[in-house]
This record gives C-alpha cells, sequence and structure tokens, in this order.
C-alpha cells in the first residue's frame, strides 16, 4: 500500500495506517489532530518563551490558545497547582491534584502519570464544553514541557467525544509524531 504523508505545522501524519476514529461532523469541533498539534506548539512555545509564556494562556477566549471547542491549559503537577487555562481564570493558583470530575476520577493525578511519559498520551474524563454546566465525555491529550528551571510542567487540550478510545487516540498522537520517512 503507498503511504501518503501530510505534514502538519511541522508535524507528520503518514495516512493510510492510521487507526479508525470517527470524526465529529461539527464544523465547530476539534479534531484530535488540531489538538495534538496545538498542544506540540504549546509545549515548543513554552520552551522558548520560559516562564514568561505562561501568562499567555490565560488570555480571553480569543487568543492563540482558544479554537472552536477547545483550549491548552497548563498545570504543576510538582507544584500541585493549575497555571493557566484561558476559560476558567478561577482554577489559575488552585490546587489540582485532588480534582475530580463527575464519575469522582482524580483526573489530574491520571494526567500527571500520562504527561510525564515520553510520548504524552490521552486521558478520558468528564467535563462540561464550553459555555454548558453539564459535563460531557472530554479526552484531552497532555505532554511535558520543559520551561526554564520548571521540569514539571504539562500542557494539555481535548476534545468532546463519546466515540473514540483512548487508544487509537494514542496510536494516532504516535504516527503525528513520527518522522517523515517518505518524504519526497
Amino acid at each position: 500500500m503507498r503511504k501518503t504523508t501530510l505534514a502538519l505545522a511541522g508535524l507528520t501524519l503518514v495516512l493510510g495506517a492510521a487507526p479508525a476514529v470517527s470524526q465529529s461532523t461539527d464544523p465547530n469541533a476539534a479534531t484530535p489532530e488540531e489538538v495534538i498539534t496545538k498542544v506540540y506548539e504549546a509545549v515548543q512555545y513554552l520552551r522558548d518563551k520560559g516562564l514568561a509564556g505562561f501568562s499567555d494562556f490565560n488570555n480571553n477566549k480569543d487568543a492563540r490558545w482558544v479554537w472552536k471547542d477547545s483550549y491548552v491549559f497548563v498545570y504543576s503537577c510538582r507544584d500541585n497547582v493549575m497555571i493557566a487555562h484561558p476559560l476558567r481564570p478561577d482554577m489559575v493558583g488552585k490546587p489540582i491534584l485532588q480534582m475530580k470530575d463527575d464519575k469522582d476520577k482524580l483526573l489530574f493525578q491520571e494526567m500527571c502519570k500520562v504527561g510525564a511519559s515520553r510520548d504524552g498520551g490521552w486521558v478520558e474524563y468528564w467535563w462540561p464544553k464550553p459555555g454548558e454546566a453539564k459535563a460531557s465525555r472530554k479526552i484531552s491529550f497532555v505532554h511535558s514541557a520543559e520551561v526554564s528551571f520548571k521540569p514539571d510542567i504539562q500542557v494539555g487540550a481535548g476534545i468532546y467525544d463519546d466515540k473514540m478510545s483512548v487508544e487509537d487516540l494514542n496510536k494516532l498522537a504516535a504516527q503525528i509524531k513520527q518522522p517523515r520517512k517518505d518524504a519526497p
């Protein structure tokens, strides 16, 4: 089978070998590819800007790090604190490790574990969509970011979907990060 390569902001997705993930038909819904790309962009942004870059993620919903129904958030596992959240400024500076979702899951404890792995990964939990009060199934891609002298910083963004599996999304993330091997 011939593989086609699609570059996403310096990242690569090999089509034809991608796992079966459903795509939302809602044009206002973020895609898994967009989430992965934004998280990698945010990780690089923080590596380049250092601690001064944190405030850029706290800007309002018209900021660079908010799109469609998704947004990038930044947190510290070691310090147990939300560093930046563009839509929930009330969470900034608050403890995260004991925070539970609507199904009593300690979501940030799992995010800290998954985000600390070499390639990051996806975490499933229940969280309200922007502008809604009721929680929906959310799956966030989380990844560590080395920022100045704070090695425990993590960046995340997510999709609201009730069909995609964490396993298939992790396969997709591995393929997007995969270096291009068949570039023309």
